[in-house]
């Protein structure tokens, strides 16, 4: 997957909305909240071109950044994680995955990686703002994740939200952009927007893995010693 939500034609047009999207760095920011992941061991779950992994390392996480060549092949990923040691990360982070769906079976195995109340942090998008009129097709299942009543949040996860933006250098910038990455949608939008700067809202779906139950729970009860005759 992409270090964006979103699947561009070429790397060159990628770095170029790289260089738009999140560049107050909310989302980073976001990400040791929740998380925390400076001075931890984060496993970076379909990592991308190395954006992500680079700015958790900034802020001081030890990051292993692992990459799937088709991120639509669960087979192929799950054959990865069953490679990696189970119960080492600190926290799991995984950016704008097809494969972090709910209840998946990706999503179990990237918690079991985790150590006992480690952190596990998928990256979606919200679905509520400017840029979704560039993919509706997909615009009703994010939605419908981040309901209260939800696949995610009914299943412990929480959410958080996180305001970003789209900034552009001018006008042109943005309809240049727009137009090279989504076509006529593009096109449409860059017809609507007043200013050079789109609302984006992230999703980050959290939970912890569970704690290690207390040694005492594990132990078999002790018979009493047999009385001296």
């Amino acid at each position: 997957m992409p270090d964006l939500s979103a699947a561009l034609p070429t790397t060159e047009l990628e770095d170029a909305f790289l260089r738009v999207v999140d560049i107050e760095g909310k989302l980073t920011v976001a990400l040791e909240d929740l998380g925390p992941v400076s001075g931890r061991d984060a496993l970076l779950l379909d990592a991308g071109r190395g954006l992500r992994g680079r700015q958790l390392a900034e802020i001081g996480a030890r990051v292993t950044a692992v990459a799937f060549p088709d991120a639509h092949d669960e087979s192929a990923a799950l054959s990865r994680l069953a490679e990696l040691p189970h119960g080492e990360a600190d926290v799991v982070v995984v950016p704008w995955s097809e494969l972090a769906a709910p209840g998946s079976t990706f999503v179990a195995e990237a918690e079991r990686l985790l150590r006992p109340g480690g952190r596990l942090l998928l990256v979606h998008d919200y679905g509520r703002d400017d840029v979704w009129s560039l993919w509706p097709s997909l615009r009703d299942r994010e939605v419908e994740w981040s309901r209260r009543r939800g696949p995610f949040l009914g299943d412990g996860f929480r959410v958080r939200v996180i305001h970003c933006w789209w900034t552009f250098e001018s006008m042109e910038q943005a309809r240049e952009l727009l137009e090279a990455g989504f076509g006529a949608l593009g096109v449409e939008l860059a017809d609507r927007i007043k200013r050079p700067r789109l609302e984006y809202q992230v999703a980050i779906y959290h939970r912890s893995a569970p704690r290690a139950a207390p040694a005492s729970e594990f132990e078999a009860p002790v018979a009493p010693a047999a009385s001296a005759e």
